[in-house]
Order: C-alpha cells, then sequence, then structure tokens
C-alpha cells in the first residue's frame, strides 16, 4: 500500500517487530494462522470511528495553537512572528521524525505537530491576510480559506466515496513525482530570494497565481490517496493507534492546502 503522502507511506511499511509487537528477531510460529495485524499486536482493530475521532482531535489543537498565536500577533507581533517560525521548524521536524522514525503510531508526534502547526497557521494567517496593517478585510479572507478548505476536503471524500477517480498505484506515483517537482521548484525559488531578491513564484504576479493553483489541485488530489491508504489500513486489520499516524497524515495535507488558499486569495485582494 503505497500513497503520496510521505507520512501515509510510513505507515504502510512497518517492521516485523512492529507488527508483532516482539522483539526483533524472534519468529510467532502461530502469527501466519489467520490473525490480523492487530491481533498480532495486541491491540484492536482500526475503525473509521478511530480516524474520525483521531483526526478530530489533532485538528482541534491545531486550531486551539493557530488561535493563542493569533491573539498574540494582535498585541506583540514580534511575538508572534517567532512563534510562527517556532511552529513551522518544529511541524517539519515533527514530519520528519514520524516519517522516518516510523513513529506513526505515537499520540505524542501526532499532537507535538499539531501544535506546532498551530502555531504556524495562526501566524501565516495573520500575515496573508493583512492583519498587521489593520486591513478590515482579514477576518472574511481567513474565513474564506477556511471555507474553501473544508470544501476541497468535502469534496475530495465525495470523489473517493463515489469511486469517480480510482487511486492506482500509477496515479499514487505521478501525484508523489508532481510533489517533489512542486518541493524542487519551492526550494529553488526560496533560494533565489535569497541571494537576488526576486521571488517570482509568490511574489503575486500571474506566475504566482499559477503555481498557487497548482499547488492546490496537488493537495486536493493527495486527499485520494490519503482516503485510499486509510480504508485499506481498516480493512486490512491494522492496529488502532495507526489511526494517529493517518491523523497526521490528513493534518499534513489539511494545512498545505489551507496555506495555499489564503496565499491565493491574498493575491487576488492585492491586485
Amino acid at each position: 500500500m503505497r500513497s503520496s503522502n510521505p507520512v501515509m507511506n510510513s505507515l504502510s511499511t512497518p517492521t516485523n517487530s512492529q507488527q508483532s509487537g516482539t522483539p526483533q528477531g524472534y519468529q510467532d510460529p502461530y502469527a501466519a494462522y489467520g490473525q490480523t495485524p492487530a491481533q498480532q499486536a495486541g491491540d484492536r482493530p482500526m475503525t473509521v470511528d478511530d480516524v474520525v475521532t483521531k483526526t478530530g482531535i489533532t485538528l482541534g489543537v491545531i486550531v486551539v495553537f493557530a488561535i493563542v498565536n493569533f491573539v498574540i500577533s494582535l498585541s506583540n507581533p514580534g511575538l508572534a512572528m517567532t512563534l510562527t517560525m517556532v511552529g513551522a521548524i518544529g511541524g517539519l521536524i515533527t514530519v520528519l521524525v514520524a516519517t522516518f522514525g516510523k513513529k506513526y503510531g505515537s499520540a505524542a508526534v501526532t499532537l507535538i505537530y499539531a501544535a506546532f502547526e498551530g502555531l504556524f497557521v495562526g501566524g501565516i494567517s495573520v500575515m496573508f491576510s493583512g492583519m498587521l496593517v489593520g486591513d478590515s478585510d482579514a477576518g472574511a479572507l481567513i474565513g474564506q480559506a477556511v471555507l474553501g478548505t473544508v470544501g476541497v476536503f468535502l469534496g475530495m471524500l465525495f470523489v473517493y466515496k463515489t469511486g469517480a477517480v480510482k487511486v492506482t498505484p500509477k496515479f499514487n506515483r505521478i501525484v508523489t513525482g508532481a510533489i517533489i517537482g512542486v518541493l524542487v521548484l519551492s526550494v529553488g525559488n526560496l533560494l533565489l530570494a535569497m541571494f537576488t531578491g526576486s521571488n517570482p513564484l509568490r511574489d503575486g504576479g500571474i506566475l504566482a497565481i499559477i503555481f498557487s493553483i497548482v499547488c492546490i489541485g496537488l493537495a486536493a488530489v493527495s486527499f485520494l490517496s490519503d482516503f485510499d491508504m486509510a480504508d485499506k489500513m481498516i480493512r486490512a486489520g491494522a492496529p488502532s493507534k495507526m489511526a494517529w499516524g493517518v491523523a497526521l497524515g490528513l493534518s499534513v495535507t489539511l494545512v498545505w492546502l489551507y496555506t495555499e488558499i489564503l496565499r491565493l486569495l491574498s493575491y487576488f485582494r492585492s491586485n
């Protein structure tokens, strides 16, 4: 089972010791007799309710910390921007730990990511909306971005449930390749901005608008891979603790989508 989301990919490649809950190298002679991964790990199988509950908790933590940093920005913009940077860096490190450290079943890792990402979302919302310069439409802009994010999420869930788009290994490879391409372009644009001051992909021009639309589209189709991965894990009887990993993967995509929608709306308002 593969996904375009790197966090979700780590869910599908656990080690033998993680699957069975036994020391490395130990072979259970009875493990092959009809036991699900959850039974081998001494846990109950994951359900849709587990995914919904854990994702809801994770998003709730993100929202709370976003509001905290948003309120701080109104009285102390400097501190808020510092917290935003801490959130961005901390969130990235947490995702890397979850992906490469195989911490996909850890509630602590997921909630730590949510706290960091909440600080980032709160600060970036203030920056993109123009709240710091007294823009009276800032609240409306943020509200539109939230509604857009929820709308895209529900729309892609409907597309997946109806089977309008089939998630195949080829589909996942194409989406993964596109995301890697966007990441390379983003890093290149960042380096260009640092050394030359030119920022063509993020300056609000035509190219920047097109780039944001592409990012929004990729984030949207990434949900299909995320939903498919969660569905397959539930059907395979994965341990319930893995729902925290699913929540982390979905939250990563949701935050990316929200950020790009808010950025795009800020371009149109500025223009």
